[in-house]
């Protein structure tokens, strides 16, 4: 397309959507164009923000008709790159950011209908206003987008009892790829009328339809909560408190996170304010969390748990928080964990997910694996052990060249992405596809599979206008 007809194009944008919504200077879009990690970095003709389901319906139309492809994005936190434009051919960004309306919050109905643009955290205090729950969550809730949730679907902490995003979307807004809007913005908890559309986009990371707005589902807000920080030895006795744990609290257990001594070593250098709540240092680390919406009960249910995982040798040593800012001294220990590992120089990084039971098998070998290939690089696996989702990051070894080890990333990927397929596990268990693991995936998906989510991109997106090099 001629530099002319480029111009045109967006000048008809500007016109649609006001010239201060169409940004071409490079340091106004250099920000859309780099992903947290800077694996990634895009080109783009414009970034656009449209503030409307019907202003996105016609930039979509409108770069049809220009063969200029779009890229949807969100808050820009994506880590496999699917949010970032290429090279490849013309391009647009559309950040959808300004769709930030709460549109409804239905108590009686336990839903919220909200707009793609809305972040996270706004949307878990618009449901908590109506002293409801929204679950997701995510180290990124400040400024990740419920529509990139639903691109992505999303994971986090709250998986073991709440499910993944999928699991918390009853209906959406879709624009397609001609610029028609499928609105399928029902309540319905029961709808059998037909194939279930939604599940199409959830996790499609744009490459169908531009999520608009979605139906999300609420629950109960907690009125009591038990926060425990355990130190155990091993990661089966982690596993071992987890089955305990359920058997003791059901339901009620909301949060089963896992670190490595590494990991608490690398939160108290990098992280300010923060401190070890045990004695003594420990192998391995769990957060466990119990929620319910009665006020009473969870403490004794905690004290429990724990008195018999003491009397089992499962756990060493354990804190219960006392306050709310304990509670939140205990999250900050995890949370922080993603961002210091940074300031101890490269890291390769793995999300995947095994099957539970395997996950202390898992660890061992990857563990193995990995220090076979590099030796002297420091294995850091931390995440969500009651779902079995391990990001197994490793960082480089102290002192050694940052560039030469992020070099290997490849054949670290490869070692250990052989170890979870040997265990019937997943590549992307929460992160998505995008471009990082695109050229991954028709080594490890099912080739019937794979061929069927071609047809399906070719039914829905048959010019491969939206979001062309992600996932496929």
């Amino acid at each position: 397309m001629s530099k002319g007809t480029n111009e045109d194009f967006l000048a008809g944008l500007a016109a649609v959507i006001g010239p201060g919504n169409v940004l071409t200077a490079p340091d106004d879009i250099l920000p859309f164009l780099r992903e947290p990690r800077d694996l990634f970095r895009g080109e783009a003709l414009a970034v656009v923000r449209p503030g409307s389901t019907q202003e996105v319906a016609e930039v979509v139309r409108r770069a049809r008709a220009a063969g200029i492809a779009v890229v949807p994005q969100g808050g820009n936190t994506g880590l496999v790159g699917g949010q970032i434009p290429d090279a490849s051919r013309p391009m647009v960004v559309l950040n959808l950011q300004k769709l930030d309306r709460i549109r409804e919050v239905d108590a009686l109905t336990d839903t919220m209908t909200v707009e793609a643009g809305v972040t996270l955290l706004r949307a878990q205090e618009a449901a908590e206003a109506a002293d409801r729950l929204f679950p997701l969550s995510l180290a990124s809730e400040g400024s990740c987008t419920i529509g990139g949730n639903i691109a992505s679907n999303a994971g986090g902490t709250a998986v073991i009892a709440y499910g993944n995003t999928r699991d918390l979307v009853i209906g959406l807004e879709v624009v397609l790829a001609d610029g028609r809007i499928w609105n399928g913005l029902g309540k319905l908890r029961k709808d059998n009328t037909g194939y279930d559309l939604k599940n199409l986009f959830v996790g499609s990371e744009g490459t169908l339809g531009i999520v608009t707005a979605a139906v999300l589902k609420l629950f109960p807000r907690p009125q009591g909560r038990a926060t425990a920080f355990c130190g155990l030895s091993s990661p089966q006795a982690a596993l071992d408190l987890l089955a305990l744990a359920k058997a003791e609290a059901g339901g009620a257990v909301t949060t089963f996170e896992f670190l490595p001594r590494l990991g608490l070593e690398f939160v108290l250098r990098h992280a300010p304010g923060t401190r070890d709540p045990l004695g003594e240092p420990h192998a391995w680390y769990v957060l466990m969390e119990l929620s319910s919406a009665a006020e009473a009960g969870l403490d004794d249910a905690m004290e429990r748990i724990l008195t018999a995982a003491l009397e089992r040798g499962l756990v060493d040593d354990a804190a219960i928080a006392a306050s709310l800012d304990q509670r939140n001294a205990f999250w900050k220990l995890r949370e922080a964990l993603s961002e210091v590992q940074r300031h101890e120089g490269g890291s390769i990084k793995h999300d995947i997910a095994v099957p539970v039971a395997l996950v202390p098998q898992f660890l061992e070998e990857a563990t193995a694996a990995a220090e076979a290939l590099v030796p002297g690089c420091r294995p850091l696996p931390f995440g969500h052990l009651g779902d079995g989702n391990v990001h197994f990051n490793v960082s480089q070894p102290v002192g050694a060249d940052k560039q030469g080890f992020l070099a290997r990333w490849e054949e670290m990927n490869e070692a250990v992405h052989a170890i979870v397929l040997r265990h019937g596990g997943s590549i992307s268990a929460e992160h998505g596809i995008g471009r990082l693991k695109r050229d991954l995936l028709p080594a490890v998906k099912d080739p019937v599979a794979l061929d069927l989510m071609r047809k399906l991109k070719a039914a829905l997106d048959p010019e491969g206008l939206l979001n062309p090099g992600a996932m496929l």
